[in-house]
């Protein structure tokens, strides 16, 4: 049995005995599917400039523009933004889909921004550290990104994991707005379309303690868990997050999905703590009017009900508000709440 195999072999098995042993909590309140929470449609991204962070995406990446418009006073008032800024947004999606989209905003006249993970590595934890998306040629996408002065983690990295092979990559735009490829050569991918570059299926957040950040999605928010495993490189090289060759095969990366609907291919956050790395806490930069991914968003059809259900397992929203225009969703209902590494995630209800 080859290192590869067998690392594999111990991720599966690993995944499944987590997996049992971190099952939903048996109590007596409905899960988020029960109130209608879908997998997120959007991801909220501040930027400076909206068309130069879009550019990637839709001119070598294939995605489109859906809607663009000033931000309404309204909207800029449920995240306790002042009166005097102002600003506008530009929304893509990729080419056959509705969901998995990003949501660029720019704030005009704020006081002071910056960016949330700035000059961050991956250890670093706070603010969301990458969107991801698939490719059916992750390497063409990567050279494109680099073309356009981008930069990356580290060139594509090929490895196993879960029982697939994958090729990564993690591409760096403005402000340190990752973006997280995976072409899947095996087994094939069929979940939705793939292309160039997919819709958005999954958002990273590094964080300082893997299972409280775990125990917020699943207790708190009542997600499911995809899986909850450990993964160190099977052999002594450059790997997707740069950590050193030499402690690749000693450093523990923890990682965990959840997501409201179970199965399912998109939808999903992900948290990961770098079991032994001390990096920066940058939590408290993971605000407004800050550029970098601010939040996800998912849609809810009893969102009432569902704020109900986060108050009791004590989670207050940090932004809430009714009837606020947001372009292109419409007249909406809105809560935010943040994690225990201080990101926000997002629940609307469209009127």
């Amino acid at each position: 049995m080859t290192d590869t195999v067998r690392a594999a072999a111990h991720i599966i098995i690993a995944a499944l005995a987590l997996a049992a042993g971190a099952a939903l909590p048996a109590k007596a309140e409905p899960q988020a599917a029960d109130y209608g929470v879908a997998p997120w449609s959007e991801v909220v991204v501040s930027v400076a400039d909206l068309d130069a962070s879009a550019a990637w995406l839709m001119q070598d990446g294939g995605w489109r523009e859906v809607a663009r418009g000033e931000l309404a006073r309204a909207e800029l008032a449920y995240w306790h933004l002042p009166e005097t800024v102002s600003g506008a947004f530009l929304k893509i999606c990729a080419p056959t889909s509705r969901t998995g989209c990003i949501r660029y905003v720019r704030f005009d006249d704020a006081e002071s921004q910056r960016p949330i993970r700035l000059a961050a590595r991956p250890w670093d934890t706070g603010g969301i550290f990458s969107i991801m998306l698939r490719s059916e040629n992750v390497q063409t996408m990567f050279d494109a990104a680099i073309a356009r002065g981008w930069w990356a983690e580290s060139p594509p990295y090929a490895f196993s994991f879960g029982g697939s092979d994958l090729v990564n990559v993690v591409i760096r735009g403005p402000h340190g707005v990752n973006y997280a490829l995976y072409q899947r050569s095996a087994p094939p991918f069929d979940g939705f379309p793939v292309g160039r570059l997919s819709q958005a299926f999954n958002t990273m957040r590094m964080v300082r303690d893997q299972p409280a950040a775990l125990a917020f999605f699943r207790d708190r928010l009542g997600f499911g868990v995809l899986f909850d495993a450990p993964f160190t490189d099977p052999e002594p090289r450059s790997n997707n997050f740069s950590v050193p060759a030499n402690l690749a095969t000693t450093l523990v990366r923890r990682a965990a999905v959840a997501q409201p609907l179970l199965p399912g291919e998109d939808g999903r956050v992900e948290v990961m703590q770098f079991e032994g790395f001390a990096g920066r806490d940058l939590s408290a930069h993971a605000a407004l009017p800050n550029w970098g991914i601010i939040s996800v968003r998912y849609p809810v059809k009893r969102l009432g009900e569902y704020r109900a259900l986060l108050t009791a397992n004590g989670v207050e929203p940090v932004y809430a508000a009714v009837a606020v225009p947001v372009g292109e969703l419409g007249t909406v209902d809105l809560v935010a709440v943040r994690d225990p590494d201080g990101s926000l995630t997002e629940f609307y209800h469209a009127r």
